[in-house]
């Protein structure tokens, strides 16, 4: 974006199982802790100019969510459905948003979750040694420090699949579908793949995947990206990617 200088994040926020309404945010973070914001403002999920010592952010379907330097949260935009009620978690290391819910996770490797739960997806209490958390419409999956993971809510997402995986070291949660990466540069997914955005048996060499709302992608050791799924707006359309070589 045009202005927008010392920037180490960014995440973009617009509701997972909707086509492209322009209902969308796009939020940064910068080196300084300071957070930018720009897009759809409906909500007031762009609301973050007074935000100071954030350490991470995610963007969810309406709002923006951040963590602080002092493990404190901060949230803005829509609270109909709960998932911005995090004033008072702590101890915090990052945090994914959902379509409706929102998961915190803890520096003991414990997570909290608010928002919608009508699949379960903020059934996270019994959760312990994770390391990395992810958000989809109705699910919620977490990653262990010895690569296992975790998963709760809507079955059609291949949370029950997903207890049978090892070796992971990344993950990421779509609408309908999980993706994640192998210590081995392999790549696993599961739950929806009504677009193709589950076939990525042939992916090797991928160091890290995002998962959108029907479409994947995988960033491969070379720095280059692949992609998969659905690819009606041009989402795919990666092949001349070249984003220097990362490991």
């Amino acid at each position: 974006m045009e202005g927008w200088t010392d920037v180490v994040a960014v995440a973009i926020g617009g509701v997972h199982t909707a086509p492209n309404t322009g209902r969308a945010h796009t939020v940064a973070l910068r080196a300084d802790g300071t957070v930018l914001a720009t897009g759809w403002n409906g909500d007031g999920q762009c609301d973050v100019d007074g935000w100071t010592q954030v350490e991470s952010i995610a963007a969810g379907w309406r709002r923006t969510c951040a963590v602080r330097a002092d493990g404190t949260a901060l949230a803005t935009g829509r609270r109909n459905e709960g998932a911005n009620d995090v004033e008072g978690w702590n101890d915090l290391v990052a945090v994914a948003a959902g379509d409706w819910h929102t998961v915190g996770l803890r520096a003991d490797g414990t997570a909290v979750a608010t928002g919608n739960d009508r699949r379960g997806q903020c059934a996270v209490a019994g959760w312990r040694d994770l390391r990395a958390v992810a958000a989809g419409y109705l699910h919620t999956v977490g990653l262990t420090r010895d690569g296992r993971v975790v998963a709760t809510g809507d079955r059609g997402a291949g949370v029950e699949e997903m207890a049978s995986w090892r070796s992971v070291t990344a993950i990421s949660a779509g609408s309908h579908h999980t993706v994640a990466a192998l210590e081995d540069g392999r790549v696993l997914a599961v739950g929806d793949d009504s677009h193709g955005q589950c076939d990525v048996a042939g992916w090797r060499e991928v160091i890290a995947v995002a998962a959108g709302s029907t479409h994947t992608l995988g960033l491969r050791s070379d720095g280059t990206v692949l992609a998969v799924g659905n690819n009606d707006d041009g989402q795919c359309d990666v092949g001349g990617w070249r984003l220097g070589r990362v490991r």
